[in-house]
Protein backbone atom coordinates (compact mmCIF):
# COMPACT_ATOMS: atom_id res chain seq x y z
CA UNK A 1 0.00 0.00 0.00
CA UNK A 2 2.98 2.31 0.25
CA UNK A 3 3.64 2.29 -3.51
CA UNK A 4 0.71 4.61 -4.38
CA UNK A 5 1.83 7.13 -1.78
CA UNK A 6 5.34 7.09 -3.23
CA UNK A 7 3.88 7.67 -6.68
CA UNK A 8 1.85 10.65 -5.43
CA UNK A 9 4.88 12.18 -3.71
CA UNK A 10 7.00 11.68 -6.83
CA UNK A 11 4.38 13.39 -9.02
CA UNK A 12 4.33 16.48 -6.76
CA UNK A 13 8.13 16.55 -6.60
CA UNK A 14 8.46 16.37 -10.40
CA UNK A 15 5.77 19.01 -10.76
CA UNK A 16 7.77 21.34 -8.52
CA UNK A 17 10.85 20.78 -10.68
CA UNK A 18 9.15 21.56 -14.00
CA UNK A 19 7.41 24.57 -12.45
CA UNK A 20 10.64 26.59 -12.50
CA UNK A 21 11.63 26.42 -16.19
CA UNK A 22 8.03 26.65 -17.36
CA UNK A 23 7.38 29.59 -15.03
CA UNK A 24 10.43 31.42 -16.38
CA UNK A 25 9.23 30.80 -19.93
CA UNK A 26 5.80 32.24 -19.11
CA UNK A 27 7.27 35.27 -17.33
CA UNK A 28 9.48 36.06 -20.35
CA UNK A 29 6.47 35.69 -22.62
CA UNK A 30 4.45 38.13 -20.49
CA UNK A 31 7.19 40.77 -20.12
CA UNK A 32 9.03 40.65 -23.47
CA UNK A 33 9.14 43.89 -25.47
CA UNK A 34 10.12 42.10 -28.67
CA UNK A 35 7.58 41.02 -31.31
CA UNK A 36 8.54 38.12 -33.55
CA UNK A 37 7.90 38.13 -37.28
CA UNK A 38 4.93 35.78 -37.02
CA UNK A 39 3.47 37.90 -34.21
CA UNK A 40 3.73 41.10 -36.24
CA UNK A 41 2.05 39.30 -39.15
CA UNK A 42 -0.73 38.20 -36.78
CA UNK A 43 -1.33 41.79 -35.66
CA UNK A 44 -1.64 42.91 -39.28
CA UNK A 45 -4.11 40.12 -40.08
CA UNK A 46 -6.19 41.00 -37.00
CA UNK A 47 -5.95 44.71 -37.75
CA UNK A 48 -4.84 45.64 -34.23
CA UNK A 49 -2.26 48.06 -32.86
CA UNK A 50 0.19 46.16 -30.62
CA UNK A 51 1.31 49.43 -29.02
CA UNK A 52 -2.15 50.33 -27.66
CA UNK A 53 -2.29 50.45 -23.87
CA UNK A 54 -5.56 49.08 -22.49
CA UNK A 55 -7.18 49.90 -19.18
CA UNK A 56 -9.14 47.09 -17.56
CA UNK A 57 -12.42 48.19 -19.18
CA UNK A 58 -10.89 48.16 -22.66
CA UNK A 59 -8.94 44.95 -21.96
CA UNK A 60 -12.06 43.19 -20.67
CA UNK A 61 -14.26 44.47 -23.49
CA UNK A 62 -11.83 43.26 -26.17
CA UNK A 63 -11.62 39.90 -24.42
CA UNK A 64 -15.41 39.57 -24.38
CA UNK A 65 -15.93 40.67 -27.99
CA UNK A 66 -13.14 38.40 -29.25
CA UNK A 67 -14.54 35.41 -27.35
CA UNK A 68 -18.08 36.15 -28.56
CA UNK A 69 -16.90 36.28 -32.17
CA UNK A 70 -15.01 32.99 -31.84
CA UNK A 71 -17.98 31.37 -30.10
CA UNK A 72 -20.24 32.47 -32.96
CA UNK A 73 -17.81 31.04 -35.50
CA UNK A 74 -17.74 27.72 -33.64
CA UNK A 75 -21.55 27.70 -33.43
CA UNK A 76 -21.85 28.20 -37.19
CA UNK A 77 -19.44 25.35 -37.94
CA UNK A 78 -21.46 23.03 -35.67
CA UNK A 79 -24.72 24.05 -37.34
CA UNK A 80 -23.30 23.67 -40.86
CA UNK A 81 -21.60 20.32 -40.33
CA UNK A 82 -23.78 18.70 -43.04
CA UNK A 83 -22.08 20.88 -45.64
CA UNK A 84 -18.50 20.32 -44.51
CA UNK A 85 -16.00 17.73 -45.84
CA UNK A 86 -14.36 14.88 -43.87
CA UNK A 87 -17.71 13.55 -42.71
CA UNK A 88 -17.38 9.91 -43.73
CA UNK A 89 -19.85 8.80 -41.05
CA UNK A 90 -22.53 11.22 -42.28
CA UNK A 91 -23.06 12.83 -38.85
CA UNK A 92 -25.84 15.42 -38.85
CA UNK A 93 -25.43 18.99 -37.67
CA UNK A 94 -26.08 19.68 -34.01
CA UNK A 95 -29.46 21.11 -32.95
CA UNK A 96 -29.50 24.84 -32.08
CA UNK A 97 -29.59 24.32 -28.29
CA UNK A 98 -26.84 21.69 -28.38
CA UNK A 99 -24.67 23.82 -30.70
CA UNK A 100 -25.07 26.78 -28.32
CA UNK A 101 -24.09 24.60 -25.38
CA UNK A 102 -21.07 23.16 -27.22
CA UNK A 103 -19.80 26.53 -28.49
CA UNK A 104 -20.23 28.12 -25.04
CA UNK A 105 -18.55 25.13 -23.45
CA UNK A 106 -15.37 25.20 -25.51
CA UNK A 107 -14.84 28.98 -25.68
CA UNK A 108 -15.09 29.19 -21.88
CA UNK A 109 -12.49 26.41 -21.45
CA UNK A 110 -15.17 24.13 -19.96
CA UNK A 111 -15.48 21.39 -22.59
CA UNK A 112 -18.74 20.06 -21.19
CA UNK A 113 -20.10 17.62 -23.77
CA UNK A 114 -23.80 16.74 -24.01
CA UNK A 115 -22.97 14.59 -27.04
CA UNK A 116 -20.75 11.63 -27.94
CA UNK A 117 -17.88 12.93 -30.06
CA UNK A 118 -17.48 9.92 -32.36
CA UNK A 119 -21.25 9.74 -33.03
CA UNK A 120 -21.95 13.46 -33.36
CA UNK A 121 -19.00 15.27 -34.97
CA UNK A 122 -17.07 14.90 -38.20
CA UNK A 123 -13.29 15.23 -38.37
CA UNK A 124 -13.71 18.66 -39.98
CA UNK A 125 -15.85 19.84 -37.05
CA UNK A 126 -13.49 18.30 -34.50
CA UNK A 127 -10.70 20.45 -35.97
CA UNK A 128 -12.42 23.61 -37.22
CA UNK A 129 -14.77 24.04 -34.25
CA UNK A 130 -13.65 22.00 -31.25
CA UNK A 131 -9.84 22.15 -31.49
CA UNK A 132 -10.02 25.80 -32.58
CA UNK A 133 -12.15 26.73 -29.58
CA UNK A 134 -9.94 24.69 -27.23
CA UNK A 135 -6.98 26.81 -28.27
CA UNK A 136 -9.03 30.02 -28.07
CA UNK A 137 -10.39 29.33 -24.58
CA UNK A 138 -7.04 28.28 -23.12
CA UNK A 139 -5.11 31.14 -24.71
CA UNK A 140 -7.71 33.63 -23.42
CA UNK A 141 -7.29 32.38 -19.85
CA UNK A 142 -3.49 32.62 -19.89
CA UNK A 143 -3.61 36.01 -21.65
CA UNK A 144 -6.01 37.35 -19.01
CA UNK A 145 -3.62 36.10 -16.33
CA UNK A 146 -0.79 37.98 -18.05
CA UNK A 147 -2.76 41.21 -17.80
CA UNK A 148 -3.72 40.44 -14.21
CA UNK A 149 -0.11 39.78 -13.14
CA UNK A 150 1.04 42.89 -14.95
CA UNK A 151 -1.44 44.90 -12.88
CA UNK A 152 -0.15 43.38 -9.64
CA UNK A 153 3.46 44.08 -10.60
CA UNK A 154 3.03 47.70 -11.66
CA UNK A 155 2.84 50.81 -9.53
CA UNK A 156 1.22 54.08 -10.56
CA UNK A 157 0.11 52.61 -13.92
CA UNK A 158 -3.22 52.97 -15.69
CA UNK A 159 -3.25 49.98 -18.00
CA UNK A 160 -2.95 46.17 -18.00
CA UNK A 161 -1.12 45.94 -21.32
CA UNK A 162 -2.69 44.85 -24.60
CA UNK A 163 -5.03 41.85 -24.79
CA UNK A 164 -4.19 41.07 -28.41
CA UNK A 165 -0.46 41.09 -27.71
CA UNK A 166 -0.95 38.73 -24.78
CA UNK A 167 -3.26 36.49 -26.81
CA UNK A 168 -0.96 36.23 -29.83
CA UNK A 169 2.17 35.66 -27.73
CA UNK A 170 0.62 32.95 -25.59
CA UNK A 171 -0.60 31.19 -28.72
CA UNK A 172 2.65 31.32 -30.72
CA UNK A 173 5.18 31.06 -27.90
CA UNK A 174 3.51 28.72 -25.41
CA UNK A 175 0.49 26.62 -26.33
CA UNK A 176 1.09 25.93 -30.01
CA UNK A 177 4.71 24.69 -29.69
CA UNK A 178 3.94 22.69 -26.55
CA UNK A 179 0.91 21.09 -28.21
CA UNK A 180 2.89 20.24 -31.34
CA UNK A 181 5.64 18.48 -29.38
CA UNK A 182 3.17 16.65 -27.15
CA UNK A 183 1.15 15.50 -30.18
CA UNK A 184 4.29 13.91 -31.64
CA UNK A 185 4.90 12.08 -28.35
CA UNK A 186 1.29 10.86 -28.36
CA UNK A 187 1.61 9.56 -31.92
CA UNK A 188 4.74 7.68 -30.82
CA UNK A 189 2.68 6.14 -28.01
CA UNK A 190 0.04 4.88 -30.43
CA UNK A 191 -2.63 7.58 -30.67
CA UNK A 192 -4.22 7.90 -34.13
CA UNK A 193 -3.51 11.06 -36.15
CA UNK A 194 -5.34 10.76 -39.44
CA UNK A 195 -8.06 12.40 -41.50
CA UNK A 196 -9.70 9.04 -42.17
CA UNK A 197 -12.99 8.80 -40.33
CA UNK A 198 -13.09 5.05 -39.90
CA UNK A 199 -11.38 1.71 -40.40
CA UNK A 200 -12.88 -1.76 -40.58
CA UNK A 201 -11.48 -4.87 -38.96
CA UNK A 202 -12.47 -8.52 -38.85
CA UNK A 203 -12.86 -9.82 -35.31
CA UNK A 204 -11.85 -13.27 -34.04
CA UNK A 205 -15.47 -14.34 -34.46
CA UNK A 206 -15.37 -13.25 -38.10
CA UNK A 207 -17.61 -10.20 -37.64
CA UNK A 208 -16.92 -6.90 -39.38
CA UNK A 209 -16.17 -4.15 -36.83
CA UNK A 210 -16.19 -0.41 -37.44
CA UNK A 211 -13.39 1.53 -35.72
CA UNK A 212 -13.85 5.31 -35.61
CA UNK A 213 -10.63 7.29 -36.03
CA UNK A 214 -9.45 10.85 -36.60
CA UNK A 215 -6.86 13.48 -35.58
CA UNK A 216 -6.81 12.29 -31.97
CA UNK A 217 -3.20 13.07 -30.99
CA UNK A 218 -3.41 16.77 -31.89
CA UNK A 219 -6.78 16.93 -30.13
CA UNK A 220 -5.43 15.34 -26.94
CA UNK A 221 -2.38 17.59 -26.69
CA UNK A 222 -4.28 20.91 -26.44
CA UNK A 223 -7.05 19.16 -24.52
CA UNK A 224 -4.76 18.64 -21.53
CA UNK A 225 -2.17 21.40 -21.91
CA UNK A 226 -5.03 23.88 -22.25
CA UNK A 227 -6.94 22.39 -19.28
CA UNK A 228 -9.82 21.80 -21.68
CA UNK A 229 -10.91 18.20 -21.12
CA UNK A 230 -13.43 17.37 -23.85
CA UNK A 231 -13.07 13.92 -25.37
CA UNK A 232 -12.67 13.00 -29.02
CA UNK A 233 -14.53 9.84 -27.98
CA UNK A 234 -17.37 9.67 -25.50
CA UNK A 235 -15.26 7.57 -23.10
CA UNK A 236 -12.69 10.37 -22.98
CA UNK A 237 -9.31 9.39 -21.48
CA UNK A 238 -10.62 5.91 -20.62
CA UNK A 239 -10.65 5.15 -24.36
CA UNK A 240 -7.51 3.32 -25.55
CA UNK A 241 -7.11 5.69 -28.51
CA UNK A 242 -7.09 8.72 -26.17
CA UNK A 243 -5.02 7.12 -23.43
CA UNK A 244 -3.24 4.02 -24.76
CA UNK A 245 -0.38 3.54 -22.26
CA UNK A 246 0.65 4.26 -18.65
CA UNK A 247 3.03 6.90 -20.04
CA UNK A 248 0.24 8.79 -21.81
CA UNK A 249 -1.82 8.64 -18.62
CA UNK A 250 1.00 10.28 -16.67
CA UNK A 251 1.65 12.81 -19.46
CA UNK A 252 -2.03 13.76 -19.36
CA UNK A 253 -1.71 14.42 -15.63
CA UNK A 254 1.43 16.53 -15.97
CA UNK A 255 0.00 18.40 -18.96
CA UNK A 256 -3.05 19.43 -16.94
CA UNK A 257 -0.95 20.76 -14.05
CA UNK A 258 1.97 22.24 -16.03
CA UNK A 259 0.77 25.76 -16.84
CA UNK A 260 -1.40 26.35 -13.71
CA UNK A 261 1.55 25.30 -11.53
CA UNK A 262 4.10 27.33 -13.50
CA UNK A 263 2.01 30.49 -13.30
CA UNK A 264 2.70 30.68 -9.56
CA UNK A 265 6.42 30.91 -10.35
CA UNK A 266 5.71 33.44 -13.12
CA UNK A 267 3.89 35.58 -10.53
CA UNK A 268 6.90 35.52 -8.24
CA UNK A 269 9.28 36.32 -11.10
CA UNK A 270 7.22 39.27 -12.36
CA UNK A 271 6.79 40.67 -8.84
CA UNK A 272 10.46 40.05 -7.99
CA UNK A 273 9.11 38.05 -5.02
CA UNK A 274 9.78 34.43 -5.84
CA UNK A 275 8.94 33.38 -2.30
CA UNK A 276 5.43 34.74 -2.86
CA UNK A 277 5.00 32.44 -5.82
CA UNK A 278 6.19 29.42 -3.84
CA UNK A 279 3.79 30.21 -1.00
CA UNK A 280 0.89 30.16 -3.47
CA UNK A 281 2.23 26.95 -5.02
CA UNK A 282 2.52 25.40 -1.57
CA UNK A 283 -1.08 26.29 -0.73
CA UNK A 284 -2.27 24.61 -3.93
CA UNK A 285 -0.08 21.55 -3.35
CA UNK A 286 -1.30 21.19 0.23
CA UNK A 287 -4.96 21.26 -0.80
CA UNK A 288 -4.24 18.97 -3.74
CA UNK A 289 -2.55 16.41 -1.49
CA UNK A 290 -5.43 16.50 0.98
CA UNK A 291 -8.09 15.92 -1.66
CA UNK A 292 -5.98 13.22 -3.32
CA UNK A 293 -5.66 11.37 -0.01
CA UNK A 294 -9.42 11.64 0.53
CA UNK A 295 -10.45 10.15 -2.80
CA UNK A 296 -7.74 7.46 -2.76
CA UNK A 297 -8.57 6.21 0.73
CA UNK A 298 -12.31 6.34 0.05
CA UNK A 299 -12.01 4.34 -3.17
CA UNK A 300 -9.48 1.87 -1.75
CA UNK A 301 -11.75 1.16 1.24
CA UNK A 302 -14.56 0.32 -1.17
CA UNK A 303 -18.31 0.57 -0.83
CA UNK A 304 -20.33 -1.11 1.88
CA UNK A 305 -23.28 -1.30 -0.50
CA UNK A 306 -21.23 -3.27 -3.04
CA UNK A 307 -19.97 -5.52 -0.24
CA UNK A 308 -23.56 -6.30 0.75
CA UNK A 309 -24.24 -7.22 -2.87
CA UNK A 310 -21.44 -9.78 -2.72
CA UNK A 311 -18.66 -7.90 -4.54
CA UNK A 312 -15.12 -8.89 -3.49
CA UNK A 313 -13.32 -5.63 -2.64
CA UNK A 314 -10.37 -7.09 -0.74
CA UNK A 315 -6.86 -6.42 -2.07
CA UNK A 316 -5.07 -9.59 -3.14
CA UNK A 317 -2.47 -10.88 -5.56
CA UNK A 318 -5.19 -10.98 -8.22
CA UNK A 319 -6.71 -7.52 -7.77
CA UNK A 320 -6.03 -4.11 -6.25
CA UNK A 321 -9.22 -4.26 -4.19
CA UNK A 322 -11.46 -1.34 -3.36
CA UNK A 323 -14.27 0.16 -5.40
CA UNK A 324 -13.40 -0.76 -9.00
CA UNK A 325 -16.82 0.07 -10.42
CA UNK A 326 -16.43 2.46 -13.36
CA UNK A 327 -12.63 2.22 -13.38
CA UNK A 328 -10.14 0.87 -15.90
CA UNK A 329 -8.32 -2.23 -14.62
CA UNK A 330 -5.14 -0.99 -16.31
CA UNK A 331 -5.13 2.16 -14.13
CA UNK A 332 -6.49 0.77 -10.86
CA UNK A 333 -7.41 2.76 -7.78
CA UNK A 334 -4.23 4.82 -7.42
CA UNK A 335 -3.92 6.23 -10.96
CA UNK A 336 -7.67 6.77 -11.11
CA UNK A 337 -7.61 8.75 -7.84
CA UNK A 338 -4.66 10.80 -9.09
CA UNK A 339 -6.45 11.54 -12.36
CA UNK A 340 -9.73 12.43 -10.61
CA UNK A 341 -7.94 14.87 -8.31
CA UNK A 342 -5.87 16.39 -11.11
CA UNK A 343 -8.67 16.88 -13.60
CA UNK A 344 -10.86 18.74 -11.12
CA UNK A 345 -8.00 20.62 -9.40
CA UNK A 346 -6.90 21.98 -12.78
CA UNK A 347 -10.57 22.28 -13.85
CA UNK A 348 -9.85 20.24 -16.96
CA UNK A 349 -12.72 17.76 -16.98
CA UNK A 350 -10.90 14.95 -18.75
CA UNK A 351 -11.70 11.59 -17.13
CA UNK A 352 -10.15 8.12 -17.18
CA UNK A 353 -12.97 6.67 -15.04
CA UNK A 354 -16.67 7.26 -14.41
CA UNK A 355 -16.99 9.88 -11.67
CA UNK A 356 -20.60 8.81 -11.19
CA UNK A 357 -19.28 5.49 -9.81
CA UNK A 358 -17.10 7.07 -7.12
CA UNK A 359 -17.99 6.45 -3.49
CA UNK A 360 -19.73 9.38 -1.76
CA UNK A 361 -16.51 10.58 -0.11
CA UNK A 362 -14.62 10.02 -3.34
CA UNK A 363 -17.23 12.06 -5.20
CA UNK A 364 -16.88 14.95 -2.76
CA UNK A 365 -13.28 15.50 -3.96
CA UNK A 366 -14.14 16.54 -7.54
CA UNK A 367 -17.20 18.45 -6.36
CA UNK A 368 -15.30 20.37 -3.69
CA UNK A 369 -12.39 21.25 -5.97
CA UNK A 370 -14.75 22.62 -8.61
CA UNK A 371 -16.59 24.62 -5.98
CA UNK A 372 -13.32 26.10 -4.65
CA UNK A 373 -11.99 26.58 -8.22
CA UNK A 374 -8.48 27.57 -7.12
CA UNK A 375 -6.56 24.34 -6.33
CA UNK A 376 -4.09 25.14 -9.13
CA UNK A 377 -7.17 25.79 -11.28
CA UNK A 378 -7.48 26.15 -15.03
CA UNK A 379 -4.92 27.84 -17.28
CA UNK A 380 -4.67 31.43 -16.10
CA UNK A 381 -7.93 31.76 -14.22
CA UNK A 382 -6.91 29.33 -11.48
CA UNK A 383 -4.13 31.61 -10.27
CA UNK A 384 -6.39 34.66 -10.57
CA UNK A 385 -8.96 32.93 -8.34
CA UNK A 386 -6.29 31.98 -5.81
CA UNK A 387 -5.02 35.56 -5.60
CA UNK A 388 -8.55 36.74 -4.85
CA UNK A 389 -8.51 34.48 -1.79
CA UNK A 390 -5.06 35.79 -0.87
CA UNK A 391 -6.46 39.34 -0.91
CA UNK A 392 -9.39 38.19 1.21
CA UNK A 393 -6.96 36.52 3.63
CA UNK A 394 -4.89 39.68 4.20
CA UNK A 395 -8.11 41.65 4.59
CA UNK A 396 -9.34 39.33 7.34
CA UNK A 397 -5.90 39.34 9.00
CA UNK A 398 -5.80 43.13 8.83
CA UNK A 399 -9.22 43.42 10.43
CA UNK A 400 -8.12 41.16 13.29
CA UNK A 401 -5.14 43.37 14.16
CA UNK A 402 -6.87 46.67 13.42
CA UNK A 403 -4.70 47.74 10.46
CA UNK A 404 -5.45 48.62 6.86
CA UNK A 405 -4.58 45.38 5.05
CA UNK A 406 -1.73 45.36 2.57
CA UNK A 407 -0.91 42.94 -0.23
CA UNK A 408 2.27 43.11 -2.32
CA UNK A 409 3.08 46.47 -0.77
CA UNK A 410 -0.26 48.06 -1.70
CA UNK A 411 -3.13 48.93 0.59
CA UNK A 412 -6.30 46.88 0.16
CA UNK A 413 -9.27 49.21 0.46
CA UNK A 414 -13.05 49.05 0.09
CA UNK A 415 -13.09 49.00 -3.73
CA UNK A 416 -10.81 45.96 -3.97
CA UNK A 417 -12.76 44.02 -1.33
CA UNK A 418 -16.09 44.82 -2.98
CA UNK A 419 -14.82 43.53 -6.32
CA UNK A 420 -13.27 40.44 -4.73
CA UNK A 421 -16.51 39.60 -2.93
CA UNK A 422 -18.47 40.10 -6.15
CA UNK A 423 -16.29 37.46 -7.78
CA UNK A 424 -16.31 35.14 -4.75
CA UNK A 425 -20.11 35.23 -4.46
CA UNK A 426 -20.85 35.02 -8.21
CA UNK A 427 -19.46 31.48 -8.30
CA UNK A 428 -21.72 29.83 -5.66
CA UNK A 429 -24.69 31.99 -6.66
CA UNK A 430 -24.50 30.61 -10.18
CA UNK A 431 -24.04 26.98 -9.09
CA UNK A 432 -26.72 26.98 -6.41
CA UNK A 433 -29.15 29.15 -8.38
CA UNK A 434 -29.16 26.92 -11.46
CA UNK A 435 -29.20 23.77 -9.29
CA UNK A 436 -32.29 25.03 -7.47
CA UNK A 437 -33.98 25.90 -10.78
CA UNK A 438 -33.25 22.42 -12.18
CA UNK A 439 -34.51 20.74 -9.00
CA UNK A 440 -37.84 22.56 -9.42
CA UNK A 441 -38.11 22.32 -13.21
CA UNK A 442 -40.90 19.84 -14.09
CA UNK A 443 -39.10 18.06 -16.96
CA UNK A 444 -35.64 17.92 -15.32
CA UNK A 445 -36.41 14.76 -13.37
CA UNK A 446 -36.83 12.80 -16.59
CA UNK A 447 -33.10 13.23 -17.29
CA UNK A 448 -32.08 11.44 -14.09
CA UNK A 449 -31.10 7.79 -13.97
CA UNK A 450 -30.95 7.95 -10.17
CA UNK A 451 -33.43 9.34 -7.68
CA UNK A 452 -32.92 10.65 -4.17
CA UNK A 453 -29.64 12.13 -2.90
CA UNK A 454 -27.52 10.80 -5.77
CA UNK A 455 -29.88 12.25 -8.35
CA UNK A 456 -29.51 15.62 -6.64
CA UNK A 457 -25.73 15.15 -6.63
CA UNK A 458 -25.82 14.60 -10.40
CA UNK A 459 -27.61 17.91 -10.95
CA UNK A 460 -25.36 19.75 -8.48
CA UNK A 461 -22.27 18.28 -10.15
CA UNK A 462 -23.45 19.38 -13.61
CA UNK A 463 -23.81 23.03 -12.64
CA UNK A 464 -20.66 23.00 -10.49
CA UNK A 465 -18.78 21.59 -13.47
CA UNK A 466 -20.26 24.15 -15.86
CA UNK A 467 -19.74 27.17 -13.61
CA UNK A 468 -16.19 26.14 -12.68
CA UNK A 469 -15.44 25.63 -16.39
CA UNK A 470 -14.46 22.03 -15.67
CA UNK A 471 -16.62 19.90 -17.95
CA UNK A 472 -16.60 16.50 -16.23
CA UNK A 473 -19.91 14.94 -15.22
CA UNK A 474 -21.72 12.46 -13.05
CA UNK A 475 -22.83 10.65 -16.18
CA UNK A 476 -26.16 9.44 -14.82
CA UNK A 477 -27.67 12.73 -16.00
CA UNK A 478 -28.94 13.03 -19.58
CA UNK A 479 -28.03 16.67 -20.18
CA UNK A 480 -28.86 16.78 -23.90
CA UNK A 481 -32.23 18.50 -23.50
CA UNK A 482 -33.17 22.11 -24.35
CA UNK A 483 -33.40 22.98 -20.64
CA UNK A 484 -30.03 21.58 -19.60
CA UNK A 485 -28.26 22.68 -22.79
CA UNK A 486 -29.44 26.25 -22.26
CA UNK A 487 -28.99 26.57 -18.49
CA UNK A 488 -25.62 24.79 -18.35
CA UNK A 489 -24.48 26.94 -21.28
CA UNK A 490 -25.48 30.08 -19.39
CA UNK A 491 -23.77 28.76 -16.24
CA UNK A 492 -20.53 28.27 -18.18
CA UNK A 493 -20.62 31.83 -19.53
CA UNK A 494 -21.49 33.35 -16.16
CA UNK A 495 -18.87 31.28 -14.34
CA UNK A 496 -16.17 32.40 -16.77
CA UNK A 497 -16.79 36.11 -17.11
CA UNK A 498 -18.63 37.19 -13.93
CA UNK A 499 -15.61 36.07 -11.91
CA UNK A 500 -12.85 37.09 -14.34
CA UNK A 501 -13.86 40.68 -15.12
CA UNK A 502 -14.13 41.91 -11.48
CA UNK A 503 -10.64 40.58 -10.79
CA UNK A 504 -9.21 42.38 -13.82
CA UNK A 505 -10.68 45.51 -12.23
CA UNK A 506 -8.92 44.61 -8.96
CA UNK A 507 -5.60 44.26 -10.79
CA UNK A 508 -6.11 47.64 -12.48
CA UNK A 509 -6.96 49.26 -9.14
CA UNK A 510 -3.79 47.87 -7.56
CA UNK A 511 -1.72 48.88 -10.59
CA UNK A 512 -2.71 52.50 -10.03
CA UNK A 513 -1.50 52.53 -6.42
CA UNK A 514 1.99 53.30 -5.19
CA UNK A 515 3.80 50.83 -3.01
CA UNK A 516 4.15 51.55 0.68
CA UNK A 517 7.12 50.29 2.70
CA UNK A 518 6.43 47.40 5.03
CA UNK A 519 5.96 48.47 8.63
CA UNK A 520 5.96 46.67 11.97
CA UNK A 521 2.23 45.95 11.61
CA UNK A 522 2.43 44.60 8.05
CA UNK A 523 1.26 41.00 7.82
CA UNK A 524 3.92 39.09 5.83
CA UNK A 525 2.54 37.08 2.92
CA UNK A 526 5.65 35.04 2.11
CA UNK A 527 5.67 32.78 5.16
CA UNK A 528 4.36 29.27 5.89
CA UNK A 529 1.91 30.89 8.33
CA UNK A 530 0.29 32.87 5.51
CA UNK A 531 0.17 29.75 3.35
CA UNK A 532 -1.73 27.86 6.06
CA UNK A 533 -4.03 30.81 6.70
CA UNK A 534 -4.74 31.06 2.97
CA UNK A 535 -5.68 27.38 2.83
CA UNK A 536 -7.91 27.87 5.88
CA UNK A 537 -9.73 30.82 4.30
CA UNK A 538 -10.24 28.97 0.99
CA UNK A 539 -11.65 25.89 2.71
CA UNK A 540 -13.81 27.79 5.20
CA UNK A 541 -15.27 30.30 2.74
CA UNK A 542 -15.84 27.61 0.12
CA UNK A 543 -17.05 25.06 2.63
CA UNK A 544 -19.58 27.33 4.32
CA UNK A 545 -20.88 28.50 0.95
CA UNK A 546 -21.56 25.03 -0.39
CA UNK A 547 -22.20 22.99 2.76
CA UNK A 548 -26.03 23.03 2.44
CA UNK A 549 -25.87 21.69 -1.12
CA UNK A 550 -23.30 19.03 -0.19
CA UNK A 551 -25.46 18.02 2.77
CA UNK A 552 -28.39 17.27 0.44
CA UNK A 553 -26.30 15.10 -1.88
CA UNK A 554 -22.93 13.45 -1.19
CA UNK A 555 -23.10 13.74 2.61
CA UNK A 556 -26.47 11.98 2.73
CA UNK A 557 -25.07 9.32 0.39
CA UNK A 558 -22.12 8.81 2.74
CA UNK A 559 -24.45 8.44 5.72
CA UNK A 560 -26.41 5.82 3.80
CA UNK A 561 -23.21 3.89 3.11
CA UNK A 562 -22.15 4.11 6.75
CA UNK A 563 -25.55 2.74 7.76
CA UNK A 564 -25.10 -0.15 5.33
CA UNK A 565 -21.68 -0.88 6.84
CA UNK A 566 -23.08 -0.83 10.40
CA UNK A 567 -25.94 -3.19 9.59
CA UNK A 568 -23.96 -5.50 7.30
Amino acid sequence: MWLPWMEFALVLALLALVTVPMGRWLARCFTSEHHTLVERASYRVLGVDPHERMGWQRYGAVLLVANAAMMLLGYLVLRLQDWLPLNALGNAAQAPDLAFNTAASFITNTNWQAYAGEASLSNATQMAAITFLMFAGAVTGVAACAGFLRGLARSGAHDLGNFWVDFVRVFWRVLLPLSFVMALVYVWQGMPQTLQGQQFATTLEGARQQIVMGPVASFESIKHLGTNGGGFFSMNAAHPFENPTPLTNMLHIFSMLLIPSALTYALGAMLLRRSQGWVLWGACALMFAGFLALVFVAEQNGSALLARAGADQQASSLQSGGNMEGKELRFGIADTALFVTTTTAATTGSVNAMHDSLTPLGGITPLAQMMLNCVFGGDGVGLINLVQYAILTVFLAGMMIGRTPEFLGKKIEAREIQLVMLSVLAHPACILGFTALAALWPEAGASLNNRGPHGFSEILYAYASGTANNGSAFAGLNANTPFFNTTIGLAMIAGRYLTLLPLLAVAASLAGKTRVPAGPGTFPTTTPLFMLLLVFVVLVVGGLTFLPALALGPIVEQLQMLAARLYA
